[in-house]
């Protein structure tokens, strides 16, 4: 089998794998039926299949051409480095709104979740403090 071919062959892999990827994060967006589940969808399977999609070109373009593509790979990075973060701020808004009682979407088939131990909460945003003006939560 010469290069070329072997080069088609994983080049094409990837991208059948990375489009995969992308297939089952967008249905799960658009299927999983509450927030917080929905958030997997996107944030975990689209970044993998975009990762490997971004793979297979910088691949593609060094195994036919010679040359190293740093474009694909800065894309990359920065897709790894903002869906994490994007997904957890997502999930503290989410979180405080429901501990602040605003109306929000039911729960999902799994239910509320459970609570953390030791008494602490899963947002890091304290409950409005009734008290006077300008008190804050921690005195």
């Amino acid at each position: 089998m010469s290069p070329a071919a072997l080069a088609e062959i994983l080049v094409s892999a990837l991208i059948v794998i990375g489009g995969s990827f992308a297939l089952i994060g967008s249905w799960g967006l658009v299927r999983l039926p509450s927030l917080m589940e929905r958030l997997h969808g996107p944030t975990k399977a689209s970044t993998l299949g975009l990762g490997a999609i971004l793979g297979a070109s910088v691949l593609w373009f060094h195994l036919t051409q010679g040359v190293w593509t740093t474009h694909e790979l800065l894309v990359s990075v920065f897709l790894f480095l903002t869906a994490p973060i994007s997904a957890n701020m997502i999930a503290k808004v989410h979180l405080h709104r429901l501990r602040q009682r605003e109306p929000s979407e039911p729960p999902g088939p799994a239910g509320a979740p459970a609570a953390p131990p030791g008494g602490a909460d899963w947002a890091n945003h304290e409950a409005p403090h009734e008290g006077t003006p300008g008190d804050f939560v921690g005195d």
